[in-house]
């Protein structure tokens, strides 16, 4: 058995939370330390060919090929190392429940949080299982400490266990995933792999290979403050604008309304006064088409407020963050072939799901490394709830073993 359990719990207790609001890259120094560790451990385990880019954060490494198989080509897995800003990952305490009796679950008993089967149905799924799950004060970062844990586990069986063939392999473990930076700085061309997998999905069995295209958009409000006592046709408040905008969005266009292939507009945050607001807004849909028509339908409002109440009124600063992967990997659907097979020869039934978001393999897929998504075996990421399967992160492990093997 992989040592995939006992790295993920060491792994989960650095704090690695990236900051949105942070210029600098990585956008936190602390996201080094698990970077550090992973360095030392593929030093002890005999990895060759290790860069850590001490500057962007960014760890590399070889399982080097099966004498005669150097010619195959190189595959490639990768797992980003932050956590989200969403939830705290500071003095994460993970705790490991044996047998799951699937029912509900006391995280914390001081106060009084319970994981319920009741908002969490798929709980049930897991009656017998191995569960490790936070104390409810934390998220745990499963997302994507599992498939970081994963892939070492990965690495350090093949180094182990010589006899069992594959071509070279390549892991790479990235920072600033979860603000959209992932694959800012990543070396396409050091890494060297012909193909790639990120391990950064959710339940077992899930493969993926579409997700949104993506854009990020600022809206600034200008308003006019005058004392409300005298502010008839004079005062023009922000707040007020920034809720008008809001309204002209599609109502059920938005996360709250929507699964599988439906796009949405995401009022992010909001933030301001009378004189001055701000939204930050992300736009997402699968389609392309139906992308651009969004993007153009937001810009439309803006410019009809300008209309209605003077140009420079609303300012929109727009700007894409990724594309559907799908074009690209369409081009290679062997990668997708290759691990289905991989899940089903480990009795595992592969479930093709759409990404409701994007990773690193998104944006690599375009800078030439096609990189479909390979789950974890973890559930509701980005918050305290958060929890993983210790039995699926085994099996997930057996199946990057299997895919190591199927290079071609």
């Amino acid at each position: 058995m992989s040592k995939v359990v006992e790295k993920f719990l060491n792994y989960v207790k650095i704090d690695t939370q990236s900051d949105e609001s942070s210029m600098s890259f990585p956008t936190t120094e602390k996201q080094h330390n698990l970077a550090k560790l992973l360095v030392k451990e593929l030093e002890e385990m005999g990895a060759e060919e290790i860069t850590y880019d001490k500057e962007h954060c960014y760890v590399y490494a070889t399982v080097p090929a099966t004498k005669g198989l150097e010619d195959k080509p190189v595959l490639g897995f990768i797992s980003h190392m932050d956590t989200s800003p969403a939830v705290t990952g500071e003095n994460v305490k993970p705790r490991m429940i044996e047998n799951y009796d699937g029912r509900d679950i006391l995280l914390n008993e001081e106060k009084n949080i319970i994981m319920k089967v009741e908002d969490f149905p798929e709980l049930s799924e897991y009656a017998g299982k191995r569960l490790i799950v936070t104390d409810g004060t934390t998220l745990l970062g499963a997302d994507d400490k599992a498939g970081v844990a994963e892939i070492m586990a990965m690495a350090e069986y093949l180094l182990i266990h010589r006899e069992i063939a594959h071509g070279k392999i390549r892991v790479g473990f990235t920072p600033d995933e979860e603000v959209g930076a992932g694959a800012d700085y990543f070396d396409v061309k050091l890494f060297g792999a012909d193909y790639a997998y990120t391990v950064d999905g959710g339940k077992l069995g899930e493969l993926e290979y579409e997700n949104f295209n993506a854009a990020g958009a600022r809206v600034t409000f200008n308003g006019r403050s005058v004392h409300p006592g005298d502010a008839k046709n004079k005062m023009v408040n922000a707040l007020l604008l920034a809720m008008e905008f809001q309204n002209m969005l599609p109502v059920f266009e938005n996360p709250m309304y929507t699964e599988e292939y439906e796009g949405f507009y995401h009022l992010d945050a909001l933030q301001g006064s009378v004189e001055k607001a701000s939204s930050e807004y992300i736009i997402r849909d699968h389609s392309k088409e139906k992308f651009e028509e969004k993007k153009k339908f937001f810009l439309r409002i803006g410019n009809y407020m300008n209309e209605k109440y003077g140009e420079g009124t609303v300012v929109i600063d727009m700007k894409d963050s990724y594309y559907n992967m799908k074009e690209i990997i369409e081009q290679h659907m062997h990668l997708i072939e290759n691990a289905k097979a991989a899940m089903e020869e480990n009795d595992v039934c592969p479930v093709v799901v759409p990404i409701r978001g994007g990773t690193d393999g998104a944006r690599l897929s375009f800078m030439g490394l096609p990189c479909p998504n390979l789950c974890t075996g973890g559930h509701n990421f980005h918050g305290r709830f958060e929890y993983v399967c210790a039995d699926s992160m085994e099996k997930i492990v057996d199946i990057l073993l299997t895919l190591a093997a199927k290079q071609d």
